[in-house]
């Protein structure tokens, strides 16, 4: 099993692709997880779905638009307004995790491999086989 990140943004203008690949693959959307963190004492939110894996191929996407959307606990935006739109017509709940930032990490890959582990550790991508 094959999972890997797929950033689109920061979630300024990305987040409309987002919520267009979210539309397109409802059928496929396993869950919609909100990444929180602060930054520069900024209270920030990744936006992310988890997919199913598609057919045989053992790839699991989890399509992100990675901190930048002010978190919603701390103030309302419409781009997350929208995200709960998306959500609620596909029956999903929001699932908030609070995350270190990337700005931690030197490398952007290493900042995915840690949200990985969060996420297997959380049982919200599927098994390793």
């Amino acid at each position: 099993m094959i999972q890997r990140f797929i950033e689109l943004g920061e979630g300024y203008a990305d987040i409309y692709e987002w919520l267009s690949l979210v539309e397109a693959n409802s059928h496929r959307v396993k869950y919609i997880l909100r990444l929180d963190t602060e930054i520069n004492n900024r209270n920030v939110s990744s936006i992310a779905a988890v997919f199913t894996p598609s057919g045989e191929s053992h790839f699991q996407p989890v399509y992100i638009c990675r901190e930048g959307l002010l978190n919603p606990e701390h103030k309302s935006t419409q781009r997350f307004d929208m995200v709960y739109k998306a959500a609620s017509s596909l029956n999903k709940n929001i699932i908030p995790l609070s995350v270190k930032p990337s700005s931690m990490f030197p490398e952007k890959e290493l900042y995915y491999q840690y949200l990985i582990g969060i996420l297997r550790m959380n049982k919200y991508l599927t098994p390793l086989s």
